[in-house]
């Protein structure tokens, strides 16, 4: 921990070599001392040796004071000047949003292929996480990078604390979002599966994304059917009155309006999980998702 003054201030320890004439008092070798500036100049200091001294025109002038060092990297910095501009997002406040040169474009070169996010809703038992699977399976093996982020997974660790209450649902769904978002920026074809009943929701995440990389995949399953097959027994722990606000009994499903993609079955008749996976894959084809 840094060495600090009566005032609370941090001592600089610079050897001899460091020399600024009017700029910083009492150095000397292996010694402790403030560093004064003017008013609105930063200095900059060479850790390994205070090499070089940097300054910065300030707006202020006609007045000395010490200021405390920040440590920035491998150099100690202060600047009054050129400040960047912060922003204050929902609770988080004095942020910034840093820049870097390798950008979205760069990624899906070097993928070869375009990020977007895939998003697969319908009732419990639809088929959703069978289709992502298959899904991110028949991308594979066409050299294609993918990932899944499946309801019941991302409630293992990220939304563990999330419960199935409505707001927590909501909340489910916009952290899901902005996790997709990340990963369609990253070049990659995001396939996130979940019932995200609310229509309202879904077009929150939507909206995070450019125009056209949200791709809305609906499994338009009838409730008869999904609540026949029960993989987890959950309808039948809902219908007895053991869960309360299950999707399809006692909670609403809001179908889609105008998805990308409706995979339906009618009455028996059921597309296989590959053949599913297909139609999503001539999509992308022709929208050309697989290819940058």
């Amino acid at each position: 921990m840094a060495a600090l003054n009566n005032a609370g201030l941090p001592l600089i320890r610079c050897p001899s070599s460091c020399s600024e004439s009017g700029t910083l008092s009492s150095l000397s070798a292996g010694k402790l001392a403030f560093v004064k500036l003017l008013a609105g100049n930063a200095i900059r200091l060479d850790t390994e040796g205070c090499r070089s001294l940097g300054f910065y025109g300030g707006v202020g002038a006609g007045s000395s004071f010490s200021r405390p060092m920040k440590a920035m990297g491998d150099y100690a910095t202060i600047s009054g000047k050129d400040i960047p501009h912060m922003s204050t997002i929902g609770k988080s406040t004095n942020i910034m949003w840093h820049k870097c040169p390798v950008g979205k474009l760069d990624r899906q070169q070097l993928l070869q292929q375009k990020g977007c996010v895939i998003w697969i809703t319908g009732l419990s038992g639809s088929g959703k996480s069978t289709l992502a699977c298959a899904l991110s399976r028949a991308l594979h093996m066409r050299g294609k990078l993918s990932y899944v982020l499946d309801g019941d997974n991302v409630r293992h660790g990220l939304n563990s604390d999330l419960s199935f209450k409505a707001e927590d649902r909501v909340e489910n769904i916009r952290r899901i979002g902005e996790v997709a978002k990340l990963f369609a920026d990253a070049g990659i074809i995001c396939i996130a599966s979940l019932i995200s009943p609310y229509r309202k929701d879904r077009e929150a995440c939507r909206a995070l994304l450019p125009e056209g990389d949200f791709i809305e995949v609906f499994l338009d399953v009838p409730l008869q059917v999904c609540e026949s097959r029960d993989p987890k027994g959950l309808y039948k722990l809902a219908r007895a009155g053991k869960i309360k606000g299950f999707t399809g009994i006692d909670d609403p499903y809001e179908s889609p309006i105008n998805c990308e993609i409706t995979l339906q079955q009618e009455g028996r008749e059921c597309l296989s999980p590959s053949e599913m996976a297909e139609t999503v894959i001539s999509y992308l084809e022709e929208k050309g998702y697989l290819s940058a």
